[in-house]
């Protein structure tokens, strides 16, 4: 079976500009899901707000699914709207976003305990929506049966998909995911089912392919941060290992000068770059003292001359030993602790 393969959409990381320089220097994925939009009325629309979307900015040949996050079918429709408009044929209700700010509004997967407003706003987008709708959820907001009391209600909608990562919103990303809880989910719904959730190994892709045969798509998000290279080797492409670090520097570099441009601030193209070290860097131990510089660094210059002398040193170890020939244990134990 080929397996089909959506960036998660994570917000402050998946951006635009990520989205494209990472495309240009990587393969193995089909689509992505750009970051959630908030629902807006009429009277505060502001297209600063859809700039992540807008076609000029994504001229990548890959699928961009815009994601709603929102609670009022009005403001629903008017935003699915905006967005048909700007030739997007499918659109994701983002039921899943597990932040107390954002879930103690009823929004994301604060959604989830409330089956009969799900049902309400489903059947009043319904009779507008221009174009398909997907649903990306947890288990539930605060347990895993939740998601069995909403089944019944996604039945009654012609939902192209169900994104389910299997933890509830409380767990938010601790413990495993629960994969004897999605087979419940698979059992007790006709829709098609996307798996998201701890996919940051070839190892644990292939176990959950192997469990869930019937699955053809699957959602990388934290997996992809940590190693670039994983949705090329889910696919089985064949690369030169001892070129990853190369083709890092290369992606590192183009996203730091990309950030440099649209943020104006020193601390905001820091911050947004120390971000990904938070995922990458673990895979890298004996360059240790050299992240801990990149994270510590006040401003641009500063960052760029740490950044330079950790690739140094870590190009240093590559030639003794690939580096990224290990990602897959350390990435899986890091981001599962």
């Amino acid at each position: 079976m080929t397996h089909e393969i959506i960036l998660a959409p994570l917000q402050g990381y998946t951006d635009a500009v990520f989205r494209d320089i990472y495309f240009r220097h990587f393969d193995g994925i089909e689509s992505a899901m750009a970051p959630f939009i908030s629902t807006m009325g009429e009277h505060r629309l502001n297209l600063s707000r859809l700039k992540d979307i807008l076609p000029e900015n994504n001229s990548h040949a890959r699928e961009l699914i815009p994601q709603i996050l929102g609670n009022v079918a009005g403001d629903f429709l008017f935003l699915a709207k905006e967005i048909e408009a700007l030739g997007y044929d499918i659109v994701n209700w983002n039921m899943g976003c597990p932040h107390s700010k954002v879930a103690k509004k009823k929004r994301g997967s604060g959604m989830l305990p409330w089956p009969g407003m799900v049902d309400e706003l489903l059947a009043s987008v319904f009779e507008e929506l221009p174009c398909r709708l997907s649903i990306k959820l947890r288990l539930g907001r605060h347990d895993r049966e939740e998601i069995l009391r909403l089944l019944p209600v996604f039945e009654k909608y012609p939902i192209e998909e169900l994104i389910v990562h299997p933890r509830t919103g409380v767990q938010m990303y601790t413990g495993k995911a629960d994969l004897d809880y999605f087979r419940v989910v698979s059992d007790n719904t006709s829709h098609n089912l996307v798996y998201n959730g701890d996919i940051v190994s070839l190892r644990f892709f292939e176990d959950v392919a192997c469990r869930f045969s019937s699955i053809k798509r699957f959602m990388i998000g934290r997996g992809v941060l940590a190693n670039p290279f994983l949705p090329s080797e889910i696919k089985g492409n064949v690369r030169k290992k001892e070129d990853d670090l190369d083709k890092i520097k290369m992606f590192h570099d183009e996203l730091f000068d990309a950030y440099s441009q649209k943020f104006y601030g020193p601390v905001h193209v820091t911050g947004r770059m120390k971000g990904f070290w938070g995922y990458m860097g673990p895979s890298f131990p004996e360059s240790r003292k050299f992240i801990k510089r990149m994270l510590k660094a006040k401003g641009r210059e500063d960052y760029r001359s740490a950044a330079e002398l950790f690739f140094q040193q870590s190009l240093f170890f590559c030639r003794l030993n690939s580096v990224l020939s290990r990602f897959d244990c350390r990435v899986e134990n890091v981001l599962n602790l």
